[in-house]
């Protein structure tokens, strides 16, 4: 290859070294970190460059002058067979005196054009390192509000995925993240509640952003109720039919505190701001309490409940409600019934007045059938 200088200038020295303290101070990208970046870089280029590809290739850059060297890197032998990767000890030693046989010598070599093709490739390199760094400046700052709620415009709706201009990016709602009595037209503004934030393609972050999420409607309370929000009232559990019915169990350690009234609000003007947003989906607020069975009748409402059995072992609880109120508890399609089992971490099982009579009636009937069995049996033996 023809000699051109004795180094390659890869671009101007002071633009540079400006680039790189830049890119440190404003992206937080390492200058050294880009000085590597861009030699590994500049090893690949030089290969499919040149078609050295069995070359052993160092590429340096000087960061304050700009200059690029190129170096094969070669084994000192007594005879060279492959001169592409060895070098004799004669030669050797007119780099560097101190190189014995088995050293690694590193032979100075100017590729015509390099130059040219360096500056590109620092350009690119440097471009690349730039949408990196952003991206995870947008990864990281999304991951700090994930599990809060986000607004946007609806950029596509076609009945699949919904995707949301959130500004910055995109947000990504998947059909099981979506409100399924909602539609969802483009341009509408909506709120959604930041599930996760993941790696996309090529590293951009993706944000996965949901409606139907029962964090939805924790973070929908904490918006609209001060004392929430404050603290002074703790969201203890929420259980969720999207679209259908949620409940909600609240509890303040302040005695003075009513905390199913705070969350209503005078003539239900807290809860119904919650309700619009969720378009019309019903919401029970309830009462906690340390006493499961106190507990589970709350979380049955708007049904009456008359009794409570439980089992702490193994979390069961048998419900007695009268005989009018026995569609009412257990809600249509079990959905009441199931929401508060979900609330309360208890497996509850509903039955009506008669049907717990008729229960009883059947247990009494039978203990004495065995009464009875034993009896005879007893006489028998006795005979």
């Amino acid at each position: 290859m023809k000699k051109e200088s004795k180094q390659s200038k890869l671009i101007d020295s002071k633009e540079l070294v400006l680039a790189l303290e830049d890119l440190e101070k404003e992206k937080g990208i390492k200058k050294d970190y880009m000085l590597e970046s861009i030699e590994t870089a500049l090893v690949t280029a030089y290969k499919r460059n040149y078609d050295s590809n069995s070359e052993n290739v160092k590429v340096t850059m000087n960061a304050e002058t700009g200059e690029v060297h190129v170096y094969a890197e070669k084994t000192v032998v007594e005879v060279v067979e492959d001169d592409k990767i060895e070098i004799n000890l004669e030669d050797a030693r007119k780099i560097d005196k101190k190189l014995a046989i088995g050293d690694t010598a590193q032979e100075e070599i100017i590729p015509r054009d390099f130059g040219r093709i360096a500056a590109q490739t620092a350009k690119q390199v440097i471009i690349q390192k730039i949408r990196e760094a952003s991206r995870n400046v947008l990864f990281d700052e999304f991951t700090e509000k994930k599990g809060e709620i986000i607004s946007g415009l609806i950029q596509k709706a076609d009945g699949g995925i919904v995707v949301v201009d959130l500004g910055k990016l995109e947000g990504i709602m998947p059909l099981k993240e979506q409100i399924p009595t909602e539609k969802y037209r483009v341009n509408d503004k909506i709120r959604a509640y930041i599930e996760n934030v993941e790696r996309g393609v090529k590293g951009a972050p993706q944000v996965i952003i949901s409606r139907a999420n029962g964090d939805f409607v924790r973070k929908l309370f904490e918006l609209e109720i001060p004392e929430i929000y404050e603290g002074v009232i703790e969201i203890k559990s929420v259980s969720r039919d999207p679209g259908s019915r949620s409940k909600i169990a609240v509890y303040s350690p302040n005695e003075n505190i009513d905390p199913v009234g705070s969350c209503v609000g005078q003539k239900g003007i807290r809860i119904q701001n919650i309700i619009n947003e969720l378009n019309g989906e019903k919401i029970d607020v309830i009462e906690w309490n340390s006493d499961p069975s106190i507990y589970i009748s709350a979380a049955l409402l708007p049904a009456q409940v008359l009794a409570v059995d439980i089992n702490e072992d193994e979390k069961f609880a048998q419900v007695i409600v009268p005989d009018d109120q026995l569609s009412l508890a257990i809600g249509k399609s079990g959905q009441n019934v199931r929401l508060a089992a979900k609330l309360t971490n208890w497996k509850i099982d509903i039955k009506s007045e008669a049907q717990f009579r008729k229960m009883i009636e059947e247990s009494n009937n039978k203990a004495a059938d065995e009464v009875q069995e034993n009896e005879k049996l007893s006489d028998l033996t006795e005979e």
